[in-house]
């Protein structure tokens, strides 16, 4: 039964969403929402390449040091399909730097910010496959905002530079994965752009979509929603999951939003950061049953449910 072995991040500095509102073209009134409705308020940023964000984030795994042979899979999962200019290769620059040369090197992308979860599930996957009940896999999320595309998502978050890294087992003692679910809800033509009219149709199907995978998830799992301990979400805004608290059945204090104001919407990152947060923060006790769940661009909804 897939597990997490441990989980690092990498935050790095930050800077205030009112900074932001000329680099961004934002307006008075975009700047109000964003802070004093959606709770952001500082974003991570930084000057170091996507690569160095990345070793930064690896760097901080404990449970990865002097197990670099037993890592078989190193696991990119990208919130964007492209995330260095070609032929720049980040992800083979971070092969190198953390001496894993055993380890076949893939990537995960087009579930938009749920990528991690899919990285999560590829993981297990390819253990429970793999036949050595020692090996590992190293899982790397999070994005560099080197394009305008990627800065923000309008009138619904700012994205942030925050990596982290997520080495998985096939079983282990504690952080099995219950339950897997995700759903696309994508249009023929491929198009993740929020036009005016895809935005309107995202903000139709979000909470039901979102309803769907969580009760899919907990379902495979064997519990009932209300069954959730806490939930992980990613950190798109205040707004969505107060929304999503009340059509879930859940009361506001499961939902852990305390990185929202403090790191932005870093992708795909965003649940493995807030576990991080929560497991030093002592709010996991053994048994505890949470959440993790993203929504992407593509309308992509995933949600995963594990024991603490």
């Amino acid at each position: 039964m897939t597990a997490l072995v441990a989980v690092s991040s990498h935050l790095p500095e930050t800077v205030a969403v009112a900074d932001l509102q000329e680099p961004l073209g934002l307006d008075e009134q975009q700047v109000r929402r964003f802070t004093r409705l959606y709770g952001l308020d500082r974003i991570c940023k930084s000057d170091l390449s996507e690569a160095q964000l990345l070793i930064a984030a690896a760097e901080k795994l404990d449970g990865l040091r002097g197990q670099e042979e037993r890592v078989r899979y190193l696991i990119r999962a990208k919130g964007m399909r492209t995330t260095a200019p070609y032929p720049v290769s980040p992800l083979h620059e971070v092969r190198e730097a953390l001496n894993l040369q055993h380890a076949k090197t893939l990537a995960v992308a087009d579930h938009g910010c749920a990528t991690g979860l899919l990285a999560m599930d590829v993981a297990g996957t390819l253990l429970a496959a793999d036949g050595d009940p020692d090996a590992l896999a190293l899982i790397l999320a999070g994005d560099k905002t080197f394009t305008p595309f990627t800065q923000w998502v309008r009138d619904t978050s700012i994205m942030g530079e925050g990596m982290a890294a997520v080495l998985v087992a096939a079983d282990g003692d504690r952080d099995h994965v219950r339950g897997y679910a995700s759903r696309i809800h994508g249009r023929d033509d491929g198009v993740i752009d929020l036009t005016p009219e895809i935005a309107k149709d995202a903000r139709r199907i979000y909470q039901d979509a979102l309803a769907e995978v969580v009760g899919a998830a907990t379902e495979e799992a064997g519990i009932g929603v209300a069954d959730i301990d806490l939930v992980l979400p990613h950190n798109v805004n205040r707004v969505s999951w107060t929304v999503a608290a009340k059509n879930l059945g859940l009361p506001n204090d499961r939902f852990f939003l305390d990185n929202l104001g403090a790191t932005g919407h870093c992708f795909c990152a965003d649940p493995f950061i807030n576990y991080q947060t929560v497991t030093e923060l002592g709010l996991l006790k053994p048994g505890d049953k949470y959440l993790m769940t993203a929504a992407g661009l593509g309308q992509t909804f995933a949600a995963m449910v594990l024991e603490h």
